[in-house]
């Protein structure tokens, strides 16, 4: 396989902006999220066009759609679609023990900057890595370019389903270096052969609610 070197992680002034509004609109929409689409009109004046763009068309889909459709619509994408996992290192390691190692190390990751998660939250959700790169920049952009593969299938995986939550993997895409040679022959594999499958060793890292569901249910 073709190896490309990797440029050190570069961050912009805009960045931790960019990553905060996204995280809150990929977050489940609650009573809150018409606050967070209020925001992100703020925010985006101050964006690249390649990442305001994509954040204002979910914007202007959400504000268009009822709480409550668009809630079903989360529900009915993230937690009942496996190919559009939001938890990234189910991309690189499926349900295997490497998966429990790369969640561990996260978490490290997170404590080694002063974040600290809730008990119901995971490390490698996407709205929380955004998040924590929000706060941490370097650290954040060395983690979403580590996940580059699986961020891009998903992307790809929400384009499919025609999803408006495809425009907010477009933004955060437009955040990060483009793909490397051997980045896309990562994401051509997985879309192929799909994560490992292996599936013992998560107990002690991964509550089974959070686990994609291989028959298509709640996780």
């Amino acid at each position: 396989m073709k190896r490309t070197t990797r440029r050190p992680a570069r961050t912009e002034p805009w960045h931790p902006y960019a990553w905060q509004t996204q995280s809150l609109l990929l977050a489940y929409p609650d009573d809150q999220f018409p606050s967070r689409l209020a925001l992100t009109h703020k925010v985006a004046t101050a964006l690249p066009g390649a990442v305001a763009e994509p954040l204002l068309c979910f914007t202007s889909h959400a504000e268009r759609t009822s709480g409550a459709d668009l809630a079903a619509a989360y529900v009915a994408t993230f937690d009942h679609r496996k190919r559009c996992c939001p938890y990234l290192t189910y991309y690189a390691h499926g349900d295997t023990r490497k998966r429990g190692i790369a969640l561990l190390r996260l978490k490290q990751t997170y404590a080694a900057s002063g974040r600290r998660l809730t008990d119901d939250e995971l490390p490698d959700h996407l709205a929380v890595v955004l998040e924590f790169a929000a706060t941490d920049p370097a650290a954040g952009h060395r983690l979403l370019t580590e996940h580059r593969a699986g961020l891009e299938l998903l992307r790809l995986a929400l384009h499919d389903d025609n999803s408006p939550w495809a425009a907010l993997l477009d933004s955060v895409s437009a955040t990060l270096p483009a793909l490397a040679g051997d980045e896309h022959e990562a994401v051509a594999r997985l879309a192929a052969e799909g994560p490992p499958e292996e599936q013992v060793g998560l107990a002690p890292y991964t509550p089974p609610q959070f686990m994609p569901d291989p028959a298509g249910g709640p996780r």
